[in-house]
């Protein structure tokens, strides 16, 4: 029986069983929160998990092109397999822009989008046009190279050889007459439409010579494959026309409203777009060919360097032909724009106009510009023309050195 005499005063001997049970849960936690620790150490020790149990997932990918490689891996555990991802062109470069040139005869707009920096031959972006590995043996010579802030540029050797003189190509006389009329053809716009380009490339024979714009992403290789072909090159130096800036030839053009220094050093940098050219002409200009303070110092730094210039002949108001022959500057002047009015037929009367002046003076020059129809009409008319008794000759064989008058 129990002593409840002896029993503390309101406390029975046997606790009850609700209250063990909670004096007991705090001890269990705590033991249980313990083992859990002890046992995430143990699994962080041995597991072999580094994203320390991140949630992942898993997926196959295999490139196109890499069925071989994987094949083969899985045959040799130790082969390395390469995955290259697709190359893609993602817009332009950053630093360039996009510029809109208007062909001054034609009115065709083209967009070009030019490089913030040259781009090296090995660039993987978007180009005007894919173009094969120059050909080094015929390439610029380092001697006529001369270093400026923009790059390299033109200018006459240690020993007197001047770029107009290295990069010239021989004249080839017709059979029986060696001192029958000559006819030159200057193509203008070439390195900016791909059409153009490639039919001009593939089309004319070696003494038809080609002028490129300054802007095209890899004009270099494109005026030394010209070369490698047998083409004579001009480098187009944009020009300010009386209607500027409503119709601006680009970046880098040539202004009445700069001093000489700023033109020169603008000039320079078109120079250094490329190198291996004979000499330089006109893109537009008519307000600045008419401009003797503007156009002198342009011409007296091209005489300078060693190189011919040739108007292109559409500005009556120009002269580059009197600043020319005062400082003693190779000079030629198209005397027929063979595809001012783009037109089979028109076309053809021009190049007939060309020959006529050839008959009367010895010699002609004509340009066009690089159209597929005048491309096409000019590389026919090539072919019959030895029969008829004419030379067609490179840009080089036609400069004289005419007096100021």
């Amino acid at each position: 029986m129990p002593d409840d005499l002896n029993a503390p005063l309101g406390q029975s001997k046997k606790p009850k069983p609700g209250l063990a049970l909670a004096a007991f849960a705090p001890h269990a936690a705590a033991g249980a929160l313990g083992l859990c620790l002890v046992s995430f150490v143990l699994w962080a020790v041995t597991a072999d998990d580094p994203l320390g149990g991140e949630p992942t997932a898993l997926v196959a990918v295999r490139a196109a092109g890499t069925a071989a490689k994987a094949a083969k891996a899985a045959e040799d555990s130790t082969a390395p397999v390469t995955v290259t991802s697709p190359s893609r062109y993602d817009g332009p470069a950053p630093g360039s822009k996009t510029i809109t040139i208007i062909d001054g005869t034609s009115g065709k707009r083209e967009d070009v989008t030019i490089p913030a920096t040259q781009a090296s031959p090995g660039s993987t972006r978007a180009s005007t046009i894919s173009t094969p590995a120059a050909d080094t043996a015929n390439g610029p010579n380092p001697k006529l190279i001369e270093t400026s802030r923009h790059g390299p540029i033109p200018k006459i050797g240690a020993d007197g050889v001047k770029p107009s003189e290295a990069y010239a190509r021989a004249v080839k006389a017709t059979a029986g007459k060696p001192d029958g009329p000559r006819i030159a053809i200057v193509i203008n716009g070439l390195g900016i439409g791909t059409s153009g380009t490639t039919d001009a490339l593939s089309k004319l024979p070696g003494p038809v010579t080609f002028a490129f714009a300054p802007y095209s992403i890899n004009v270099e290789q494109l005026a030394q494959r010209a070369r490698n072909e047998g083409h004579e090159v001009l480098l187009q130096v944009p020009m300010e026309p009386f209607d500027y800036p409503d119709n601006d030839p680009g970046p880098q053009t040539l202004l009445t409203t700069l001093d000489a220094g700023q033109n020169i050093d603008r000039l320079q940098w078109l120079m250094s777009r490329f190198q291996g050219y004979v000499g330089l002409t006109n893109y537009m200009g008519a307000r600045f060919s008419a401009s003797e303070p503007s156009l002198s110092p342009v011409l007296r730094e091209a005489a300078k360097r060693g190189l011919i210039y040739m108007d292109d002949g559409t500005s009556a108001r120009s002269l580059a032909g009197q600043i020319a022959g005062a400082n003693n500057l190779g000079f030629a002047k198209a005397e027929v724009v063979i595809d001012a009015v783009p037109t089979p037929a028109e076309i053809d009367r021009a190049l007939a106009r060309l020959e006529n002046g050839a008959r009367e003076r010895g010699i002609a020059v004509g340009v066009a510009s690089a159209l597929p129809v005048a491309i096409d009409r000019i590389a026919k008319w090539a072919k019959a023309l030895e029969g008829r008794g004419f030379t067609l000759v490179p840009i080089s064989a036609v400069p004289n050195r005419p007096k100021s008058s």
